[in-house]
């Protein structure tokens, strides 16, 4: 697929300089390299910049009726720092130059116009502009990674032993979370695409925040579950505060929010603490990669998540006996788990 053409508005006066333009520069726009637009005054290539976003480019005579040149570039410059102006005029003098490039402009040339030298002016100022439009791609696209990779590993990524060591892991203490809002496939079989978007991201946007506050980490979203890693210092009680945190808020809700009908999900929690592995798993070939946390810890805190009922907390008799003087809890029996040859005494987390 080819490049879109550089959109470049022309602000001139003159009534031939249309045409001299588009024989000037036929090969590129032919080619469609550039596409011009053209204004008579500033305030004409207002209105033009308003229909027209893409245009990057501006080449600006300063002695216009209505509104002049320096005006306009004033006005381009704080509305829109991405888009460059070329002043264009036959007023050369070093303090017009000076004004203009103090007020924001790119570069100046002068007239009567040299051609050439305003195509290789034209090309320096597109490349100028490209670069910078990447630079903010790379900052939009930076801000929306955010949004989806912890902090951890965006700090990861920016060291400069990042790609030697993807394939890298390590064993630590840390304790799993997982949290599932319950009922949820049955909500999404009669309810729109739209709606089960809606109800799934309010959901999580409060269980976010109340992990973030006990400085979990968010590993994944797996469907209508969420799985975080504690750790550090207290690793395991702050993983439980965390799911007595989202369970209580949950359980607050008396209401449905605007658009959500006569659904009140509850969520279901299995918390286990334990050593596990950190680091990339998936394909490199593919360059598909997940940071995330694996092992037989972090199995049991989810078979644990499948075994809970509506706003139940539950954990493993080895858990229990690390918070027992810390938290509420009830004993609620022996359970058998897959891939678990004995069964497993566990215990709900009260408060």
């Amino acid at each position: 697929m080819s490049e879109k053409p550089t959109q470049i508005l022309v602000v001139d006066d003159e009534a031939d300089l249309e045409a001299l333009i588009r024989q000037k520069f036929r090969r590129q726009i032919r080619e469609g390299k550039y596409e011009f637009h053209f204004a008579s005054n500033g305030r004409n290539a207002l209105e033009v910049l308003d229909s027209n976003s893409e245009i990057g480019l501006i080449l600006s005579d300063i002695n216009m009726p209505e509104m002049d040149g320096l005006s306009l570039l004033i006005k381009v410059s704080e509305s829109n720092p991405l888009v460059k102006v070329v002043m264009v005029s036959a007023y050369g003098d070093m303090e017009n130059i000076r004004s203009a490039m103090n007020h924001g402009a790119f570069d100046f040339v002068c007239k009567p116009v040299n051609f050439e030298d305003l195509g290789v002016t034209i090309e320096k100022t597109v490349k100028h502009i490209q670069h910078l439009q990447e630079t903010f791609e790379a900052i939009k696209e930076n801000n929306i990674l955010r949004m989806y990779v912890d902090d951890s590993v965006l700090n990861f990524m920016s060291r400069s032993e990042f790609e030697n060591s993807l394939r890298a892991n390590e064993a630590i203490e840390g304790t799993a979370l997982f949290i599932d809002i319950c009922g949820f496939t049955a909500i999404s079989e009669s309810e729109s695409a739209d709606f089960v978007v809606k109800l799934l991201n309010d959901y999580f946007d409060i269980i976010v925040k109340e992990i973030m506050v006990y400085d979990g980490v968010i590993d994944k979203f797996m469907g209508d579950c969420v799985m975080a890693v504690f750790k550090g210092e207290y690793h395991l009680d702050r993983a439980i505060d965390a799911g007595l945190a989202v369970r209580n808020k949950i359980d607050s809700i008396k209401e449905p929010a605007k658009g959500i009908n006569e659904y009140l999900p509850k969520v279901s929690i299995g918390v286990n603490p334990g050593e596990m592995i950190s680091g990339n798993i998936g394909s490199s070939s593919l360059k598909r990669l997940d940071f995330t946390v694996i092992g037989d810890a972090v199995n049991t805190a989810q078979r644990l998540q499948s075994k809970a009922g509506e706003s139940q907390i539950l954990i493993t008799e080895k858990a229990y006996e690390q918070i027992k003087d810390s938290f509420k809890c009830k004993e609620v029996g022996e359970m058998t788990f897959k891939n678990k040859s004995k069964a497993i005494k566990c215990y709900e987390v009260i408060e």
